[in-house]
C-alpha cells in the first residue's frame, strides 16, 4: 500500500492511496479461510469446501468486504501517524473507475483538518461575578404572590348568588338516555367555577345560583371523551347547592407556611430567599458566560475549518430566514445565502465551538449518563402525558441525543474554566442585574 500527499493548502488535506491486487488477494484468502471451517454447500461436508469453490462463489462479495476494509485500515493508519483529525466526514473515492478485478485501488481522499488549539493560561482570564442577596422586600412580595395562589374561601353572606371564580358546594346525579351512570354522582363536591375542570358549559350554568337551588345542568360530552360510551352523549345533572364562597387571599402566616413543605413562616421566607438568589445565580452566571465567550473569541485565533464555518452560517441564515417567515414550515424553498453578518456569527460559533471541545477533552470533562438522563426528563415534562415516548424516542435517535449532549458538555466546560480563571465577586442590587440581562438580550 503506497501514501501519497496531493494537497496541502492551510487545512485542505488531499491523499492518493494504492492498494495492490497484491494485497486485496491476499486479503480475500485470509477472509475465505476464516469462513472456511463455517461454510456448508452440497456435496462436501461442512468446513470441507475448497478454496477454489469459495472463491467462485463468495468471492465478489469478499473481495468487495476486503477492499472496504482495506481503504479504511488505510485511513485510519494515516490519521494515527498525521495526528490529523478531519473537521467533517472525508471525501474518499475511487480514482480509477474502470476497475476491473486484478487491477490495483486507487482511492483519492481528501479532507479539512481541525486545527491546532493554543494552550490557555486560565489565571490570565480575569471574570466579574455578581452576586444579589434577596432583600426583605422581594421575600416579602414573593410570600404575598404566593397567598394570592393559595387561596382560602369563606361563606358569602345568606342568600348570595354565585360569581365566576366562587367555590360552590354541591351535590350532583348525572343521567344519560335516563340512566345514572358510573362516576356521574357525588355529594359534598367543591367546584370552583371557572376552573375548567368539569365537562364543557357545566360550571358557567351554576353562575348565579343560591344555597338551596336544585338546578338542572345540561351538557354534551365532548366526541373525544376518554370514556367511549359517554363521547357525544347528552347528559342531564341534577345538583343541590349547599353552600357558596368567595375566594380570599390566604393568609402570611405559619397555615400558609404549611401548605407549601415548611414547618412554619420563618422556614418559607429561608425557602423563599434561597430560591430568589439561585434565580440571581442562573442569571449572573449567563452574564460571566457571555463576558467569558467574548474574552476567548479575542484572545485565542487559530485558522478555521472552511466547511464547518459555510455549514454553520447557512444554518444561521436558513434558521433566520424562518424566523421571518413563519408561515412557511416547509423545507423547499430557494436556497438562502447567508450574510457577512452571518458569516461573522459563524466564524464566532466555530472558533469558540472547537476550542471548548479541546479544552474539555483536555480537562477530561463527560457528560454523565445521570446527566444525560435528568436533563430528558426535563425536556420531556414539555409533553404532558407523553413523557415516556418521549423518552424512548431520544434513547433511538442519536441525533437528538448529541443535541441534548452538546450544550450540557459546554456548560461543564463553561464551569471548568470558572473555576480556574480569576473571578472578582461583586455584590450588586437586583436592578443592576436586570439591566446587565437587558444589555445581553440587546446584542
Amino acid at each position: 500500500m503506497k501514501i501519497t500527499e496531493t494537497l496541502n493548502e492551510g487545512l485542505k488535506r488531499g491523499y492518493s492511496i494504492v492498494i495492490t491486487a497484491k494485497e486485496l488477494d491476499k486479503k480475500v484468502d485470509e477472509k475465505l479461510n476464516e469462513a472456511q471451517p463455517n461454510v456448508e454447500m452440497k456435496g462436501f461436508r461442512k468446513g470441507k469446501v475448497p478454496m477454489v469453490m469459495l472463491k467462485k462463489q463468495f468471492g465478489p462479495k469478499v473481495l468487495g468486504e476486503a477492499m472496504q476494509e482495506t481503504v479504511d485500515g488505510a485511513m485510519n493508519k494515516h490519521f494515527e501517524k498525521s495526528g490529523d483529525r478531519p473537521a467533517m466526514r472525508p471525501d474518499v473515492k475511487m480514482a480509477n473507475e474502470d476497475w476491473k478485478e486484478g487491477d490495483d485501488v486507487l482511492v483519492e481522499l481528501v479532507y479539512e483538518a481541525l486545527p491546532e488549539i493554543p494552550e490557555l493560561e486560565f489565571s490570565k482570564i480575569k471574570l466579574k461575578k455578581m452576586i444579589v442577596k434577596a432583600s426583605d422586600k422581594e421575600v416579602d412580595e414573593a410570600l404575598n404572590n404566593l397567598a394570592s395562589t393559595a387561596k382560602d374561601y369563606k361563606a358569602r353572606r345568606k342568600g348570595a348568588k354565585s360569581k365566576d371564580a366562587d367555590q360552590v358546594i354541591i351535590d350532583f346525579k348525572g343521567m344519560v338516555d335516563n340512566e345514572e351512570f358510573e362516576g356521574g354522582s357525588s355529594e359534598d363536591y367543591p367546584l370552583t367555577l371557572g376552573s375548567n375542570s368539569f365537562i364543557p358549559g357545566f360550571e358557567e350554568q351554576l353562575v348565579g345560583v343560591k344555597v338551596g337551588d336544585t338546578p338542572e345542568v345540561k351538557v354534551t360530552f365532548p366526541q373525544e371523551y376518554n370514556a367511549e360510551h359517554l363521547a357525544g352523549k347528552d347528559a342531564i345533572f341534577s345538583c343541590n347547592i349547599k353552600e357558596i364562597k368567595e375566594p380570599v387571599d390566604a393568609q402570611v402566616n405559619d397555615e400558609l407556611a404549611k401548605k407549601f413543605g415548611s414547618d412554619d413562616l420563618a422556614g418559607l421566607k429561608v425557602q423563599i430567599a434561597e430560591r430568589l438568589e439561585a434565580e440571581y445565580a442562573g442569571a449572573s452566571k449567563t452574564i460571566m458566560k457571555r463576558e467569558l465567550l467574548d474574552k476567548l473569541d479575542k484572545l485565542v485565533s487559530f485558522a478555521l475549518p472552511p466547511s464547518l464555518v459555510d455549514a454553520e452560517a447557512g444554518q444561521i441564515a436558513h434558521q433566520l430566514w424562518h424566523d421571518e417567515n413563519p408561515d412557511v414550515e416547509g423545507h423547499d424553498h430557494d436556497k438562502i445565502e447567508p450574510s457577512k453578518e452571518d458569516n461573522k456569527l459563524a466564524e464566532r460559533r466555530v472558533r469558540l465551538g472547537l476550542l471548548l471541545a479541546e479544552l474539555g477533552q483536555k480537562a477530561e470533562v463527560e457528560v454523565s449518563e445521570a446527566d444525560m438522563t435528568q436533563a430528558i426528563m426535563e425536556q420531556a415534562r414539555q409533553y404532558p402525558g407523553q413523557e415516556r415516548q418521549f423518552f424512548e424516542f431520544i434513547q433511538k435517535n442519536e441525533q437528538m441525543q448529541q443535541q441534548i449532549r452538546a450544550p450540557l458538555f459546554e456548560d461543564k466546560v463553561v464551569d471548568y474554566i470558572f473555576e480556574n480563571a480569576s473571578v472578582t465577586e461583586k455584590e450588586v442590587t437586583k436592578s443592576v442585574l436586570q439591566k446587565a440581562v437587558e444589555a445581553l438580550e440587546e446584542k
